[in-house]
């Protein structure tokens, strides 16, 4: 499994797609954010349901993994098969921990965002995804120049 991620052209096949795919995510949140923004509208159901419904039901989870996921399994295999698993457990628990802590303080802090402030907040996270799309794919190129 490892070799195959040390090859160049491996390497430069994932940067370059991983690197497209937060490219094309950035601006596909930054494209949308105006109609989310304004045309939100409420579940019928509960945050904990919609986000377990989001993940189980999201199309791009294994596109992600088969492209950002496995460029960076293939960027921290140097360290080691060992270093790879605490790197994996460590970052599902940082995301169980950070996205358990960002909801709930929105969820707290609700009333004081404004729409103007949500369209900001897209525009603010869709640059920087644009940006890590476009150092992932330079990167890749730089791998075999």
């Amino acid at each position: 499994f490892a070799p195959f991620f040390q090859i160049s052209t491996v390497q430069l096949g994932l940067s370059i797609v991983g690197g497209g795919m937060i490219f094309w995510l950035g601006i596909a949140m930054f494209r949308a954010r105006t109609e989310i923004v304004h045309q939100g509208k409420d579940l019928p159901y509960n945050a904990f349901v919609a986000g377990i419904l989001t993940s189980g039901f999201n199309p791009f989870f294994l596109v992600w993994w088969a492209t950002i996921g496995s460029m960076l399994i293939m960027r921290f295999l140097e360290f080691g098969t060992r270093e790879l698993m605490v790197f994996i457990v460590v970052h599902w628990l940082v995301d169980l921990v950070w996205l358990s802590l960002v909801s709930n303080l929105v969820y707290r802090t609700r009333s004081l965002w404004g729409r103007k402030f949500h369209e900001w907040l897209f525009i603010a996270c869709s640059l920087l995804l644009i940006g890590f799309g476009g150092w992932f794919v330079v990167e890749g190129i730089q791998i075999v120049v």
